[in-house]
Formats: C-alpha cells, sequence, structure tokens
C-alpha cells in the first residue's frame, strides 16, 4: 500500500467523513464492533488511538491481531477480542466511540438485533459516539422481500435484517441519544441500501432503555 491506501486503509467513506469532520480525535479510546480484519482501524492503529476490536470470528480476530502488531505493537492482544456483540467482556461507559460497520444486519430476528444493539450501546460512554452503517430498506421498499418479520430477501440475492426511518428514529430516543447527523443512505443501483446512523449518547442517561 502506498499514500492514501498506506494511511487509511479500507476504512468506510463514512466513518472517513466522521475522521474529517474531528468528531473521532487523538486520545479517545475507540470500539470496533464486528471489527473484521480491521479495515476500519489502520489509520486509528498508526495514529497511536486506543483502539479495541471485537469479532465473532476467530479469523478474523487473528487478522486483525496480525495488523495491529505491525500498526501499534504496544497494544495488547487483548485489545481484540473474540466474543459475541450481545455478550461483550468490556465494562459499561468503556468507549469515546463504538464503530458498527455492516453489522447489525447480520441479526437474526428483532430479539437478536436488540440485544446486540444494547451490548453495543452499553460499552459507549455518556457524550459518547455511536458510528452505525447497516442495511435497510430505505428507498427500495418495493424492491426487497419479506421473509419473516425483518429479515428480507435483497435483490443482489442476500438475506438481511433491514430497518427503516421511522425504526431508527425510534430507537434513537429509546437508547437516550441523540442524531449528529440525518440518517443518510445510499441506494447501490436498484440491488441493495446502507444507510449510516449517528448517534451521540445522551450525557444525563447512563444507558438507554429499548
Amino acid at each position: 500500500m502506498t499514500g492514501l491506501n498506506q494511511q487509511f486503509g479500507g476504512v468506510d467513506i463514512y466513518l472517513f467523513d466522521q475522521l474529517l469532520r474531528g468528531r473521532i480525535a487523538a486520545g479517545m479510546r475507540v470500539v470496533d464492533v464486528g471489527c473484521g480484519a480491521g479495515r476500519n482501524l489502520v489509520y486509528l492503529l498508526r495514529e497511536g488511538f486506543d483502539v479495541y476490536g471485537v469479532d465473532a470470528d476467530p479469523r478474523a480476530i487473528n487478522a486483525t491481531r496480525h495488523l495491529a502488531a505491525s500498526l501499534a505493537p504496544a497494544l495488547s492482544a487483548d485489545h481484540f477480542r473474540q466474543q459475541p456483540i450481545e455478550a461483550m467482556s468490556f465494562p459499561d461507559a468503556f468507549a469515546d466511540v463504538v464503530i458498527s460497520s455492516a453489522v447489525l444486519h447480520f441479526a437474526r430476528d428483532d430479539a437478536h438485533f436488540l440485544a446486540m444493539l444494547q451490548g453495543t450501546w452499553r460499552i459507549l460512554k455518556p457524550g459518547g459516539l455511536f458510528f452505525c452503517r447497516l442495511a435497510s430498506s430505505i428507498g427500495m421498499e418495493h424492491e426487497v422481500q419479506n421473509l419473516e418479520g425483518r429479515r428480507f430477501r435483497l435483490p443482489d440475492g442476500s438475506e438481511r435484517y433491514l430497518v427503516d426511518e421511522k425504526l431508527l428514529l425510534e430507537l434513537t430516543e429509546q437508547l437516550g441519544g441523540e442524531l449528529v447527523d440525518p440518517l443518510k443512505t445510499t441506494v447501490v443501483q436498484n440491488q441493495r441500501c446502507m444507510t449510516t446512523w449517528v448517534v451521540r449518547k445522551n450525557k444525563l442517561l447512563q444507558e438507554g432503555h429499548v
């Protein structure tokens, strides 16, 4: 990798936008929930952030640990944990920023979705930033095929748990959060759509209830 690729890796463009706005800044503790192989962590590791990651896939955690060892060797391997999102071992109010990129739409059903969301929200400090990208039906309501509950088959053939604007706004309020940006949805040529949901945790509430 060279140039920008070397500096930022394969960071999600909407997460990059949060970096550009200064909402994720030096000195913050960041947890990537469902971190995969660490594509969103390259810049943060290079710049000395206090970075943590969680993924249920042991291969993903091994890859992220390898990445961290090369970019931020001072970080302990324990910063990157193989765990289910709904049962992470981090304490309450642990992180300044929690990243959830392309994770929640793998929920099996409503109960699983809420368990993952609550587990993620629990570790965020009051005043902290929750950055989430997930599949939605926004803009493609008539193109997706309902399977059961909020499980849908998309035109690209994948099956996902899909949210919509009404649900995300309700969840923002129920969690005790406030939208930092309006909801932003990208429709990929009538095949699928991804929504960016960025929320600040209310400083007056230690934990929201869904």
